[in-house]
């Protein structure tokens, strides 16, 4: 039993660090395309991503044979850069925020992110990219290491998922003490659930009023869902808030 144990605690590291080095590739590949501005090499290595997401994509996915998760318009040398990381526990809604960030088509069903995903939108001057790393308990470790390249942070917190909000409160003051003045933009996901957390309850669940004031923080309720796009916890907020704050910075 301990022999099958060891093995397992293995497999689960081994999956983490191919997850991370496959992540860091593609950062890398995406930066030297960006500063070389041979954009059509990473167009086209971009458009074979997406269809190798959609091919692994399960088959009652009502949208694997639809549009793109995320549009990649050509990357213009005047837009400035901007990197969004976002983390959240596995369930938390991390998939589903960025598919209504960049894109309002209904989904029925979005696939959990195994590993990383991202998405990227050119908005106000800005080539805003969205980075999703997976939030698996092997992957939570090498969170830290996407920090310095983020200018702003954005966690997901499942808003029905009380049992682990304990986990989700420690992960994130985790990522604050790496990072002490990065900006923060909270989620509290999920409030189109009868037996969500409200906004203030989660506030004191994540020791939020903690924060002190060097840090830009935001707390926002927030439905990823087709039917909430139109009500006070769109997603749509959290793009214009996004798009405000990477403006300033």
């Amino acid at each position: 039993m301990a022999l099958r144990g060891a093995l397992r605690e293995l497999t689960l590291a081994l999956g983490g660090v191919l997850a991370v080095l496959g992540s860091l590739l593609f950062i890398a590949w995406k930066i030297y395309f960006r500063d070389t501005g041979t954009g059509t090499g990473w167009d086209g290595w971009w458009e074979r991503e997406l269809r190798e997401l959609r091919e692994r994509a399960p088959s009652g996915d009502a949208g694997a044979a639809g549009p793109p998760l995320t549009p990649h318009p050509p990357v213009s040398p005047q837009l400035d850069w901007r990197q969004v990381l976002v983390l959240g526990l596995d369930g938390a809604g991390k998939s589903s925020v960025l598919h209504y960030i960049c894109s309002q088509t209904a989904r029925e069903r979005i696939a959990p992110t195994l590993g990383f995903n991202s998405a990227q939108l050119c908005v106000e001057g800005l080539e805003m990219d969205l980075l999703e790393v997976g939030g698996s308990q092997n992957l939570r470790a090498y969170w830290s290491h996407y920090l310095s390249e983020a200018h702003v942070l954005v966690f997901v917190v499942d808003s029905v998922d009380r049992s682990r909000l304990l986990t989700a409160r420690q992960e994130l003051h985790a990522l604050l003490a790496a990072e002490p003045r990065l900006p923060l933009v909270v989620l509290a996901n999920k409030q189109d659930k009868s037996d969500a957390l409200s906004v203030a309850e989660l506030r004191e669940e994540l020791a939020l009023h903690t924060l002190d004031g060097q840090r830009e923080f935001f707390l926002l309720p927030t439905s990823a869902t087709w039917a909430s796009l139109s009500t006070a916890t769109s997603v749509l907020h959290v793009k214009n808030l996004l798009v405000t704050l990477l403006s300033q910075s």
